[in-house]
Protein backbone atom coordinates (compact mmCIF):
# COMPACT_ATOMS: atom_id res chain seq x y z
CA UNK A 1 0.00 0.00 0.00
CA UNK A 2 1.22 3.58 -0.81
CA UNK A 3 1.69 5.80 2.16
CA UNK A 4 4.03 8.40 0.39
CA UNK A 5 2.06 11.96 0.86
CA UNK A 6 4.52 14.55 0.57
CA UNK A 7 2.53 17.13 -1.26
CA UNK A 8 3.12 18.30 -5.14
CA UNK A 9 3.53 21.73 -3.89
CA UNK A 10 5.59 20.84 -0.87
CA UNK A 11 8.21 24.03 -0.19
CA UNK A 12 11.99 22.82 -0.68
CA UNK A 13 14.51 25.21 -0.39
CA UNK A 14 17.29 26.89 2.28
CA UNK A 15 17.23 29.63 4.34
CA UNK A 16 19.50 32.70 4.66
CA UNK A 17 20.35 35.70 6.80
CA UNK A 18 20.83 39.38 5.66
CA UNK A 19 22.87 40.01 8.73
CA UNK A 20 24.98 36.81 8.14
CA UNK A 21 25.54 36.38 4.56
CA UNK A 22 24.65 40.02 2.96
CA UNK A 23 27.85 41.69 3.53
CA UNK A 24 28.11 45.84 2.17
CA UNK A 25 27.14 46.65 5.75
CA UNK A 26 27.54 50.30 5.43
CA UNK A 27 26.90 50.44 1.98
CA UNK A 28 23.66 52.32 -0.07
CA UNK A 29 22.38 53.83 3.14
CA UNK A 30 22.51 51.04 5.41
CA UNK A 31 22.71 51.68 8.85
CA UNK A 32 24.83 49.29 11.25
CA UNK A 33 23.10 46.98 13.59
CA UNK A 34 24.45 45.24 16.69
CA UNK A 35 26.12 42.35 14.66
CA UNK A 36 28.07 44.93 13.02
CA UNK A 37 30.17 45.95 15.94
CA UNK A 38 30.93 42.28 17.06
CA UNK A 39 34.06 41.09 16.56
CA UNK A 40 34.67 36.87 15.81
CA UNK A 41 35.12 34.50 18.26
CA UNK A 42 35.09 30.65 18.25
CA UNK A 43 33.40 27.16 19.64
CA UNK A 44 35.61 27.85 22.77
CA UNK A 45 34.73 31.92 23.59
CA UNK A 46 31.81 34.50 22.82
CA UNK A 47 32.12 37.23 21.15
CA UNK A 48 32.20 40.63 22.20
CA UNK A 49 32.00 43.89 21.47
CA UNK A 50 33.06 47.46 22.69
CA UNK A 51 30.91 49.99 24.24
CA UNK A 52 32.16 53.82 25.06
CA UNK A 53 30.35 56.23 27.37
CA UNK A 54 30.90 59.57 27.15
CA UNK A 55 34.15 60.23 28.60
CA UNK A 56 35.45 57.74 25.86
CA UNK A 57 35.93 55.21 27.95
CA UNK A 58 35.74 51.99 26.56
CA UNK A 59 34.73 48.21 27.78
CA UNK A 60 33.89 45.05 26.00
CA UNK A 61 30.48 43.72 26.31
CA UNK A 62 29.45 40.03 25.62
CA UNK A 63 27.36 38.98 22.99
CA UNK A 64 23.45 38.15 24.31
CA UNK A 65 24.09 39.93 27.16
CA UNK A 66 21.36 42.58 27.45
CA UNK A 67 20.99 46.33 27.15
CA UNK A 68 24.01 48.24 27.52
CA UNK A 69 24.41 50.41 29.74
CA UNK A 70 22.35 54.15 29.47
CA UNK A 71 24.71 57.10 27.96
CA UNK A 72 27.05 54.13 25.98
CA UNK A 73 27.13 53.39 22.56
CA UNK A 74 29.00 51.11 20.37
CA UNK A 75 32.24 51.58 18.61
CA UNK A 76 34.28 49.89 16.20
CA UNK A 77 37.95 49.57 17.12
CA UNK A 78 40.74 49.84 14.22
CA UNK A 79 42.25 46.67 13.59
CA UNK A 80 39.88 44.63 14.75
CA UNK A 81 37.81 42.24 12.37
CA UNK A 82 34.16 42.34 12.29
CA UNK A 83 32.88 39.01 10.11
CA UNK A 84 29.45 40.32 9.57
CA UNK A 85 30.78 43.73 7.82
CA UNK A 86 31.87 41.08 4.76
CA UNK A 87 29.63 37.69 5.39
CA UNK A 88 29.53 35.89 2.09
CA UNK A 89 28.90 39.40 0.00
CA UNK A 90 25.25 37.78 -1.10
CA UNK A 91 24.34 41.65 -1.63
CA UNK A 92 26.77 42.16 -4.62
CA UNK A 93 26.39 38.09 -5.41
CA UNK A 94 22.42 37.43 -5.01
CA UNK A 95 21.97 37.34 -8.90
CA UNK A 96 24.52 34.34 -9.62
CA UNK A 97 23.66 32.78 -6.03
CA UNK A 98 19.89 32.42 -6.97
CA UNK A 99 20.72 31.16 -10.11
CA UNK A 100 22.76 28.55 -8.10
CA UNK A 101 19.57 27.59 -5.85
CA UNK A 102 17.49 26.97 -9.05
CA UNK A 103 19.51 24.94 -10.55
CA UNK A 104 19.73 22.86 -7.21
CA UNK A 105 15.71 23.08 -7.71
CA UNK A 106 14.70 25.38 -5.14
CA UNK A 107 11.12 25.92 -4.66
CA UNK A 108 11.64 28.05 -1.57
CA UNK A 109 13.60 30.21 -0.09
CA UNK A 110 13.78 32.33 2.93
CA UNK A 111 15.15 35.08 3.44
CA UNK A 112 15.47 38.20 5.62
CA UNK A 113 14.47 41.64 4.89
CA UNK A 114 16.91 43.88 6.99
CA UNK A 115 15.05 46.70 9.35
CA UNK A 116 18.52 48.48 8.84
CA UNK A 117 18.65 48.46 4.97
CA UNK A 118 14.60 49.42 4.36
CA UNK A 119 14.40 51.74 7.46
CA UNK A 120 17.66 52.92 8.77
CA UNK A 121 17.06 56.07 10.44
CA UNK A 122 13.85 54.98 11.62
CA UNK A 123 10.28 55.89 11.41
CA UNK A 124 10.63 59.32 11.57
CA UNK A 125 12.92 59.47 8.31
CA UNK A 126 11.02 56.77 6.27
CA UNK A 127 12.15 54.16 4.20
CA UNK A 128 15.33 54.33 2.25
CA UNK A 129 14.81 54.49 -1.52
CA UNK A 130 17.85 51.88 -2.22
CA UNK A 131 17.05 49.28 -0.14
CA UNK A 132 13.63 48.89 -1.25
CA UNK A 133 15.23 49.01 -4.90
CA UNK A 134 17.27 46.09 -3.78
CA UNK A 135 14.51 44.06 -1.93
CA UNK A 136 12.71 44.43 -5.08
CA UNK A 137 15.21 43.35 -7.66
CA UNK A 138 16.11 40.30 -5.34
CA UNK A 139 12.48 39.05 -5.29
CA UNK A 140 12.04 39.28 -9.07
CA UNK A 141 15.18 37.56 -9.53
CA UNK A 142 13.47 34.85 -7.38
CA UNK A 143 10.30 35.25 -9.54
CA UNK A 144 12.11 35.00 -12.60
CA UNK A 145 13.10 31.39 -11.44
CA UNK A 146 9.95 30.22 -9.77
CA UNK A 147 11.13 30.62 -6.24
CA UNK A 148 9.06 31.39 -3.29
CA UNK A 149 10.46 33.92 -1.72
CA UNK A 150 9.41 33.38 2.47
CA UNK A 151 10.40 36.62 3.90
CA UNK A 152 11.42 36.97 7.88
CA UNK A 153 10.39 40.29 9.18
CA UNK A 154 13.09 40.44 12.01
CA UNK A 155 16.00 38.11 12.56
CA UNK A 156 18.68 40.13 15.09
CA UNK A 157 19.12 42.98 12.19
CA UNK A 158 17.25 46.48 13.27
CA UNK A 159 19.58 49.51 13.47
CA UNK A 160 21.80 49.34 16.48
CA UNK A 161 20.38 53.32 17.59
CA UNK A 162 17.53 51.49 18.51
CA UNK A 163 19.40 49.59 21.01
CA UNK A 164 21.56 52.76 22.42
CA UNK A 165 19.07 55.60 22.25
CA UNK A 166 15.80 53.95 23.32
CA UNK A 167 16.75 50.80 24.88
CA UNK A 168 15.51 48.09 22.63
CA UNK A 169 13.09 46.15 22.98
CA UNK A 170 12.09 47.81 26.42
CA UNK A 171 10.91 50.31 25.22
CA UNK A 172 7.35 50.27 23.59
CA UNK A 173 7.75 52.76 21.09
CA UNK A 174 9.38 50.06 19.44
CA UNK A 175 6.60 48.46 18.84
CA UNK A 176 5.32 51.08 16.36
CA UNK A 177 8.65 51.18 14.72
CA UNK A 178 8.75 47.71 14.12
CA UNK A 179 5.27 47.47 13.09
CA UNK A 180 5.94 50.83 10.72
CA UNK A 181 8.75 48.63 9.02
CA UNK A 182 6.78 45.88 8.10
CA UNK A 183 4.05 48.31 6.80
CA UNK A 184 6.81 49.42 4.03
CA UNK A 185 8.25 45.56 3.61
CA UNK A 186 4.80 44.21 2.89
CA UNK A 187 2.86 47.01 0.86
CA UNK A 188 6.19 47.45 -1.13
CA UNK A 189 6.04 44.09 -2.26
CA UNK A 190 2.61 42.72 -1.66
CA UNK A 191 2.81 41.42 -4.84
CA UNK A 192 5.61 39.41 -4.90
CA UNK A 193 5.61 37.60 -1.59
CA UNK A 194 2.79 35.89 -0.29
CA UNK A 195 4.17 34.11 3.26
CA UNK A 196 5.72 36.00 6.11
CA UNK A 197 7.12 35.64 9.44
CA UNK A 198 7.41 37.73 12.11
CA UNK A 199 10.08 36.90 14.30
CA UNK A 200 12.73 34.44 14.23
CA UNK A 201 13.36 32.34 17.22
CA UNK A 202 11.26 34.66 19.23
CA UNK A 203 11.95 32.81 22.26
CA UNK A 204 15.57 33.68 22.06
CA UNK A 205 15.88 36.26 24.93
CA UNK A 206 14.40 33.87 27.03
CA UNK A 207 17.14 31.49 26.36
CA UNK A 208 19.88 33.26 26.32
CA UNK A 209 18.71 34.90 29.73
CA UNK A 210 18.25 31.24 31.46
CA UNK A 211 21.95 30.06 30.14
CA UNK A 212 23.43 32.90 31.46
CA UNK A 213 24.94 32.26 34.75
CA UNK A 214 25.22 36.41 35.93
CA UNK A 215 21.85 36.84 34.81
CA UNK A 216 20.38 39.38 37.69
CA UNK A 217 16.28 39.05 38.99
CA UNK A 218 16.16 42.69 36.79
CA UNK A 219 17.00 41.25 33.70
CA UNK A 220 14.76 38.79 34.12
CA UNK A 221 12.00 40.79 34.59
CA UNK A 222 13.30 43.11 31.24
CA UNK A 223 13.53 39.38 29.50
CA UNK A 224 10.01 38.58 30.48
CA UNK A 225 8.95 42.30 29.10
CA UNK A 226 10.48 42.57 26.13
CA UNK A 227 9.38 39.25 24.93
CA UNK A 228 5.82 40.26 25.66
CA UNK A 229 6.56 43.21 23.10
CA UNK A 230 7.47 41.25 20.35
CA UNK A 231 4.78 38.79 20.88
CA UNK A 232 2.49 41.95 21.27
CA UNK A 233 3.90 42.82 17.92
CA UNK A 234 4.09 40.12 15.99
CA UNK A 235 0.30 39.50 16.53
CA UNK A 236 -0.59 43.15 15.48
CA UNK A 237 1.64 42.92 12.38
CA UNK A 238 -0.28 40.02 11.19
CA UNK A 239 -3.46 41.97 11.25
CA UNK A 240 -1.94 44.42 9.74
CA UNK A 241 -0.79 42.59 6.66
CA UNK A 242 -4.03 40.26 6.60
CA UNK A 243 -5.51 43.94 6.00
CA UNK A 244 -2.93 44.58 3.13
CA UNK A 245 -3.48 41.32 1.49
CA UNK A 246 -5.79 38.91 2.58
CA UNK A 247 -4.03 36.23 0.65
CA UNK A 248 -0.76 36.58 3.25
CA UNK A 249 0.31 34.10 4.80
CA UNK A 250 1.78 35.16 8.15
CA UNK A 251 3.66 32.87 10.55
CA UNK A 252 6.22 33.50 13.71
CA UNK A 253 9.08 31.25 14.21
CA UNK A 254 9.90 30.01 17.99
CA UNK A 255 13.89 27.79 17.86
CA UNK A 256 13.17 24.46 18.70
CA UNK A 257 13.32 23.01 22.06
CA UNK A 258 12.63 19.14 22.55
CA UNK A 259 13.55 17.42 25.72
CA UNK A 260 13.67 13.67 26.69
CA UNK A 261 13.63 12.29 30.51
CA UNK A 262 17.37 11.28 30.88
CA UNK A 263 15.81 8.36 32.89
CA UNK A 264 12.94 6.84 33.18
CA UNK A 265 12.37 8.45 36.96
CA UNK A 266 8.84 10.52 37.12
CA UNK A 267 11.27 13.53 38.10
CA UNK A 268 12.60 13.72 35.03
CA UNK A 269 9.96 13.05 33.30
CA UNK A 270 8.60 16.18 34.91
CA UNK A 271 11.67 18.05 34.01
CA UNK A 272 11.53 17.23 30.69
CA UNK A 273 7.87 18.63 30.33
CA UNK A 274 8.93 21.55 31.97
CA UNK A 275 11.34 22.29 29.81
CA UNK A 276 9.46 22.06 26.76
CA UNK A 277 7.13 23.90 27.88
CA UNK A 278 9.34 27.06 29.35
CA UNK A 279 10.97 26.95 26.25
CA UNK A 280 8.76 26.49 23.50
CA UNK A 281 4.87 26.06 24.43
CA UNK A 282 5.09 29.37 26.33
CA UNK A 283 5.57 30.93 22.63
CA UNK A 284 4.12 29.05 20.40
CA UNK A 285 0.63 28.82 22.58
CA UNK A 286 0.15 32.44 22.34
CA UNK A 287 1.18 32.90 18.19
CA UNK A 288 -1.36 29.66 17.95
CA UNK A 289 -4.01 29.94 20.72
CA UNK A 290 -3.80 34.14 21.15
CA UNK A 291 -3.40 34.25 24.89
CA UNK A 292 -0.80 32.66 27.37
CA UNK A 293 -0.68 29.01 28.58
CA UNK A 294 -2.38 28.12 31.70
CA UNK A 295 1.20 27.25 33.42
CA UNK A 296 2.52 30.78 32.53
CA UNK A 297 1.62 31.68 35.86
CA UNK A 298 4.12 28.74 36.99
CA UNK A 299 7.05 30.19 34.95
CA UNK A 300 6.55 33.79 36.23
CA UNK A 301 6.42 32.78 39.87
CA UNK A 302 9.42 30.88 39.71
CA UNK A 303 11.01 33.40 37.69
CA UNK A 304 9.90 36.41 40.11
CA UNK A 305 8.30 38.20 37.18
CA UNK A 306 5.61 40.34 37.33
CA UNK A 307 4.07 40.76 33.55
CA UNK A 308 1.63 43.52 33.25
CA UNK A 309 -0.74 42.13 30.34
CA UNK A 310 -2.86 45.39 29.07
CA UNK A 311 -6.54 44.36 28.10
CA UNK A 312 -5.72 46.03 24.39
CA UNK A 313 -2.16 43.63 24.45
CA UNK A 314 -4.92 41.04 24.93
CA UNK A 315 -7.07 42.08 22.79
CA UNK A 316 -4.12 41.91 20.48
CA UNK A 317 -2.66 38.16 21.06
CA UNK A 318 -6.47 37.15 20.17
CA UNK A 319 -7.09 38.64 16.97
CA UNK A 320 -3.13 38.40 15.79
CA UNK A 321 -3.22 34.31 15.62
CA UNK A 322 -0.81 33.43 13.04
CA UNK A 323 -1.52 31.30 10.16
CA UNK A 324 1.23 28.73 10.40
CA UNK A 325 3.94 28.18 13.10
CA UNK A 326 7.48 28.12 12.06
CA UNK A 327 10.07 26.59 14.02
CA UNK A 328 13.91 25.41 14.32
CA UNK A 329 14.97 22.27 14.74
CA UNK A 330 19.22 21.41 15.50
CA UNK A 331 19.31 18.72 17.98
CA UNK A 332 17.57 17.47 21.51
CA UNK A 333 18.96 16.94 25.02
CA UNK A 334 17.98 15.32 27.83
CA UNK A 335 16.33 16.78 31.51
CA UNK A 336 17.18 15.35 35.08
CA UNK A 337 15.56 16.49 38.13
CA UNK A 338 18.83 17.00 39.89
CA UNK A 339 21.30 18.15 37.41
CA UNK A 340 24.13 19.84 39.06
CA UNK A 341 26.49 17.26 38.22
CA UNK A 342 26.03 16.30 34.77
CA UNK A 343 27.89 17.32 31.73
CA UNK A 344 25.77 19.78 29.34
CA UNK A 345 26.05 19.93 26.05
CA UNK A 346 26.17 23.31 23.68
CA UNK A 347 23.37 23.89 21.66
CA UNK A 348 21.64 26.72 18.98
CA UNK A 349 20.87 28.27 22.25
CA UNK A 350 19.66 25.57 23.70
CA UNK A 351 22.02 23.83 26.55
CA UNK A 352 21.12 20.63 28.04
CA UNK A 353 22.19 17.57 29.51
CA UNK A 354 23.83 14.68 27.32
CA UNK A 355 22.03 12.00 25.41
CA UNK A 356 25.11 9.14 25.67
CA UNK A 357 22.70 7.29 22.66
CA UNK A 358 23.83 10.30 20.25
CA UNK A 359 26.23 11.09 18.28
CA UNK A 360 28.03 14.82 18.36
CA UNK A 361 28.78 17.65 15.70
CA UNK A 362 32.25 19.42 15.72
CA UNK A 363 30.81 22.08 17.57
CA UNK A 364 29.34 19.52 20.55
CA UNK A 365 25.41 19.89 19.34
CA UNK A 366 24.03 16.44 19.47
CA UNK A 367 22.30 15.41 16.09
CA UNK A 368 18.93 13.75 16.29
CA UNK A 369 17.39 12.76 13.17
CA UNK A 370 14.24 10.88 15.12
CA UNK A 371 13.52 13.42 17.45
CA UNK A 372 12.37 15.54 14.71
CA UNK A 373 9.34 13.35 13.99
CA UNK A 374 8.80 13.19 17.30
CA UNK A 375 8.98 17.11 17.80
CA UNK A 376 6.34 17.39 14.24
CA UNK A 377 4.28 15.15 15.75
CA UNK A 378 4.13 16.66 19.07
CA UNK A 379 3.14 20.01 18.17
CA UNK A 380 0.49 18.11 15.29
CA UNK A 381 -0.98 16.86 18.49
CA UNK A 382 -0.70 20.18 21.08
CA UNK A 383 -2.33 22.43 17.91
CA UNK A 384 -5.01 19.99 16.24
CA UNK A 385 -2.68 19.77 12.88
CA UNK A 386 -1.96 23.19 12.47
CA UNK A 387 0.44 24.25 9.65
CA UNK A 388 3.85 23.87 10.61
CA UNK A 389 6.83 25.09 8.38
CA UNK A 390 10.52 24.09 9.43
CA UNK A 391 12.80 27.10 8.57
CA UNK A 392 16.13 25.72 9.97
CA UNK A 393 17.86 22.53 9.82
CA UNK A 394 21.45 21.95 9.11
CA UNK A 395 24.93 20.46 10.34
CA UNK A 396 27.71 23.03 11.14
CA UNK A 397 30.98 21.65 9.88
CA UNK A 398 34.35 22.75 8.69
CA UNK A 399 34.80 21.78 4.75
CA UNK A 400 37.97 21.09 2.89
CA UNK A 401 38.32 23.16 -1.01
CA UNK A 402 40.02 20.37 -2.87
CA UNK A 403 42.63 21.30 -5.09
CA UNK A 404 40.42 20.72 -8.33
CA UNK A 405 37.41 22.31 -6.63
CA UNK A 406 35.34 19.69 -5.15
CA UNK A 407 33.83 19.56 -1.73
CA UNK A 408 32.71 16.59 -0.56
CA UNK A 409 30.63 16.61 2.25
CA UNK A 410 29.08 13.25 3.43
CA UNK A 411 28.64 14.25 6.82
CA UNK A 412 26.52 16.80 5.50
CA UNK A 413 24.56 14.64 3.18
CA UNK A 414 24.03 12.05 6.54
CA UNK A 415 22.43 14.86 8.17
CA UNK A 416 19.95 15.95 5.66
CA UNK A 417 19.11 13.08 4.42
CA UNK A 418 18.21 11.20 7.65
CA UNK A 419 16.28 14.33 8.68
CA UNK A 420 14.54 14.73 5.88
CA UNK A 421 13.50 10.52 6.17
CA UNK A 422 12.22 11.23 9.31
CA UNK A 423 10.70 14.43 8.26
CA UNK A 424 8.42 12.64 5.83
CA UNK A 425 7.56 9.54 7.94
CA UNK A 426 6.05 12.21 10.08
CA UNK A 427 4.17 13.38 6.81
CA UNK A 428 3.00 9.84 6.37
CA UNK A 429 1.65 9.81 9.62
CA UNK A 430 -0.57 12.91 8.24
CA UNK A 431 1.59 15.82 10.18
CA UNK A 432 0.53 18.86 8.16
CA UNK A 433 4.08 20.22 7.32
CA UNK A 434 3.92 22.26 3.93
CA UNK A 435 7.60 23.12 3.62
CA UNK A 436 11.19 22.86 4.66
CA UNK A 437 14.07 25.30 4.34
CA UNK A 438 17.47 24.01 5.47
CA UNK A 439 20.11 25.84 6.87
CA UNK A 440 21.87 27.16 5.62
CA UNK A 441 21.97 27.35 1.70
CA UNK A 442 24.77 29.32 1.23
CA UNK A 443 27.76 29.24 3.80
CA UNK A 444 27.42 32.52 5.78
CA UNK A 445 28.74 34.20 9.33
CA UNK A 446 27.97 32.15 12.35
CA UNK A 447 25.77 34.03 14.93
CA UNK A 448 26.90 32.65 18.19
CA UNK A 449 30.40 32.70 16.76
CA UNK A 450 31.59 34.81 14.07
CA UNK A 451 32.92 32.43 12.16
CA UNK A 452 32.81 31.33 8.53
CA UNK A 453 35.10 28.02 8.99
CA UNK A 454 31.86 26.41 10.67
CA UNK A 455 30.33 26.03 7.62
CA UNK A 456 26.37 25.30 7.04
CA UNK A 457 26.09 25.21 3.48
CA UNK A 458 25.31 23.56 0.12
CA UNK A 459 27.21 25.80 -1.44
CA UNK A 460 30.96 26.68 -0.69
CA UNK A 461 32.15 30.28 -0.17
CA UNK A 462 35.83 31.03 -0.81
CA UNK A 463 36.28 32.88 2.42
CA UNK A 464 37.86 32.14 5.82
CA UNK A 465 37.38 33.90 9.09
CA UNK A 466 40.12 36.79 8.46
CA UNK A 467 38.21 37.72 5.28
CA UNK A 468 40.94 36.39 3.56
CA UNK A 469 39.63 35.13 0.16
CA UNK A 470 37.81 35.41 -3.82
CA UNK A 471 34.00 34.61 -2.28
CA UNK A 472 33.85 32.39 -5.31
CA UNK A 473 31.26 30.04 -4.72
CA UNK A 474 31.89 26.43 -5.27
CA UNK A 475 28.82 23.21 -5.02
CA UNK A 476 29.51 20.75 -2.59
CA UNK A 477 28.23 17.03 -2.92
CA UNK A 478 25.41 18.16 -0.60
CA UNK A 479 24.40 20.64 -3.67
CA UNK A 480 23.49 17.45 -5.82
CA UNK A 481 22.19 15.49 -3.09
CA UNK A 482 19.94 17.89 -2.28
CA UNK A 483 18.74 18.35 -5.80
CA UNK A 484 18.06 14.99 -6.39
CA UNK A 485 15.88 15.09 -3.54
CA UNK A 486 13.83 18.14 -4.70
CA UNK A 487 13.79 16.51 -8.02
CA UNK A 488 11.87 13.53 -6.38
CA UNK A 489 9.92 15.37 -3.99
CA UNK A 490 11.89 13.38 -1.15
CA UNK A 491 11.74 10.15 -2.43
CA UNK A 492 15.50 9.80 -3.31
CA UNK A 493 17.87 10.19 -0.71
CA UNK A 494 20.58 8.52 -2.15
Amino acid sequence: METYKIPQNFLWGGDISAAQIDGAWDEDGKSPIELDYYMGANKNSGRYAYIEDERGNSKKVLQWSGQIPSGTHYVLKEGELYPNHFGSDFYHHYKDDIKLLHEMGFKALNLTMSWARIMPKGKEYGPNKKGVEYYRSLLLELKKYHIEPIVTLYKYDMPAFYVTQMGGWSNRQLIDEYEEFCHICMTEFKDLVKYWITFNEINVFFLVNKNNPNTTPQDTQRVFEETHDQLVASSRVVQMGHEINPDFKIGCMVAGALSYPLTPKPEDARAAQKNIQDNFYYFSDVIVRGKYPYFAKRIWHENHVDLNISDEDKRNLQKGTADFLAFSYYMSNCAEADASDIAKNAGNLINGISNPYLKTSEWGWQIDPQGLQYFLEELASRYNNFPLLIVENGLGAEDTLTSDGKIHDDYRIDYLRQHIAYLEKAINDGVNLFGYTMWSCIDLVSMGTGELRKRYGLIYVDIDDQGNGTFKRYKKDSFYCYKKVIATNGKDLS
